[in-house]
């Protein structure tokens, strides 16, 4: 029976046992059963769910589990090795959760931010950024530039970590964030409420001649890898940073700045 289980998560949520590393020690670290089955119940930010493999499954951790399903929490089987490290004790019980430092919102909310400022929503969407500095980065020039909110997904990205909040500088009590499932479903229903999806790649338009005046969203990939093929290929526009020197490519935070500070700029206008 416990196989089957393992076997079912695993199916699901297309575990990575090797990611997610990065940015995982400034998270909020809630250990032992009764400790994460309290913070499910109470609806707390969890984003990411790690369950000690070749462990009994009894009533308590299949309840764990049953919920963290339900909320589309992503969970990983480990070894007790592995989730020794990560705990802070000893008397994890074979759970351990990391919590986000903020509350996650939804598209809607962020959408509703931008109409109650009478604003076009500009939207920031991130295709898998994993250094919590660059996330809170972002996040602080979101915020200086007016966007309504910043979109990420639930895997290959790091969360709202302790680290994230303090290097977006106060940010992240202003600009939102929201957590989603799949960035291209995601991306088409901001297409379906009206929006213009503006990818960031070096094979795009030179960015100046990429209208982003109206309701939009920015795209911006993963550090090193850039967008996913079918991210890109769900985007509207694709726009490049002109550069002139002898390196080619940016910090994803900085590029992220870039792009944000031209439709910023045009919007101005």
């Amino acid at each position: 029976m416990n196989n089957e289980i393992n076997k079912e998560i695993n199916k699901e949520t297309n575990m990575d046992m090797n990611n997610n590393q990065e940015g995982d020690n400034s998270s909020l670290i809630i250990e032992g059963r009764n400790a994460v089955n309290e913070a499910l119940k109470a609806d707390r930010s969890i984003d990411k769910l790690f369950i000690q493999d070749q462990i009994s499954k009894d009533g308590p951790l299949k309840g764990i589990i049953a919920k963290a399903r339900k909320k589309g929490i992503v969970i990983n089987f480990e070894s007790k090795d592995r989730l020794d490290a990560r705990a802070n004790s000893q008397k994890h019980q074979g759970v351990v959760a990391y919590v986000a430092a903020y509350d996650y919102v939804s598209i809607d909310d962020i959408l509703a931010i931008a109409e109650k400022k009478g604003e076009s929503p500009y939207i920031m969407i991130l295709d898998g950024v994993e250094d919590p500095h660059n996330l809170g980065a972002i996040i602080r020039t979101a915020n200086v530039v007016g966007v309504h909110g910043v979109i990420i997904p639930k895997r290959r990205a790091v969360g709202l970590t302790e680290t994230v909040v303090k290097t977006s500088a106060g940010a992240i009590e202003y600009t939102p964030v929201c957590k989603v499932t799949n960035i291209s479903k995601t991306i088409q229903e901001l297409k379906d409420k009206g929006l213009w999806i503006v990818g960031a790649d070096m094979d795009g338009q030179v960015m100046y001649d990429v209208d982003m005046k109206g309701a939009i969203a920015i795209v911006i990939g993963g550090e090193g890898e850039g967008l996913s093929k079918l991210v890109r290929e769900h985007c509207d526009f694709v726009a490049q940073i002109p550069m002139q020197g002898d390196i080619s490519s940016l910090n994803a935070s900085v590029a992220a700045a870039v792009l944000m500070y031209e439709g910023y700029r045009q919007r101005l206008g």
